[in-house]
């Protein structure tokens, strides 16, 4: 069991929790994650980490209403504990002083870049952040990528705020006037595509952080499989980051939108099922 102790609404579909969990907090590094499950009977989901507090023996975690699993963490209130949660998982992502680093975080995965920020401007490097959403109203996590930043960057689909673009035409030009080294992108599969094809001209190491379909996280299932540069490798175990540059980007997001299509429906069922105002 693991009990919320502050909750925030960011958005209308996204929730931050702060939940105890001692013995994983000691052992987590930026780009991990955990396995939960919101009750005894309920399906396991990959949550990135938003935040380590291993003095307060707590994890910050951000949580998107997408389906059925997700809908009910975030109806959890303070003072509700989670079923399970499982971790830390995965391979923490490299951090080294790299000089000029560029963090993009696409819509709420600006969240997760949070850690991964922190621990790279202590290691002695430059940050820059970049993130970017639809319109203004789905912004997250700017105020908390500043704490770190030397500066942060937004731009919007519709120009409601900073640069009317998208995130790359950001990172391009950051790239062009300032110089960049290394870049992190978390977001939307397209999102970190298009960012990986604009530094590879530049030859700029680029790491991206995969949410590949995953079940029990430990590599057992398969399910997460990924090919990057033509091998296939599992995004529990060999990730979540990987090369963005090696990333087979098409076979990911047609596994992605299978997956998606499922919890759709399941969430349609769920609504109808257990919901009574959201069938009149």
């Amino acid at each position: 069991m693991a009990k919320i102790l502050e909750k925030q609404v960011l958005r209308f579909d996204l929730v931050a929790v702060k939940i105890e969990a001692p013995e994983i907090s000691k052992k987590a590094k930026p780009g991990q994650f955990v396995i939960v499950r919101a009750d005894e009977v309920g399906e396991r989901i990959p949550l990135s980490l938003a935040r380590i507090s291993p003095e307060e023996g707590t994890l910050g975690l951000v949580i998107q209403t997408i389906g059925v699993t997700s809908s009910k963490l975030a109806a959890m209130d303070v003072g509700d504990e989670i079923s399970d949660v499982a971790g830390p998982m995965g391979h923490a992502t490299p951090i080294e002083n790299y000089g000029k680093v560029a963090l993009l975080g696409g819509g709420f995965g600006a969240a997760p870049m949070y850690p991964i920020g922190k621990a790279l401007k202590e290691a002695g490097n430059t940050v820059t952040s970049i993130i970017g959403a639809r319109s203004v109203d789905l912004l997250v996590y700017e105020k908390e990528l500043g704490e770190f930043s030397d500066k942060v960057l937004v731009s919007t689909d519709d120009g409601s705020k900073g640069l009317k673009g998208l995130v790359t035409d950001a990172l391009k030009q950051e790239i062009e006037e300032n110089g960049v080294d290394w870049v992190m992108a978390i977001g939307p599969a397209i999102m970190m595509k298009f960012v990986s094809l604009t530094t590879k001209p530049y030859n700029i190491k680029t790491f991206v952080s995969l949410n590949p379909i995953m079940v029990d996280g430990t590599g057992m299932c398969g399910a997460c499989r990924v090919s990057v540069g033509g091998k296939t490798m599992f995004g529990c175990t060999d990730g979540p980051d990987f090369d963005g540059h090696l990333v087979d980007w098409g076979l990911l997001m047609a596994r992605q939108r299978t997956y998606l299509e499922e919890e759709k429906l399941a969430m349609e069922n769920y609504l109808c099922n257990c919901v009574p105002s959201a069938t009149k």
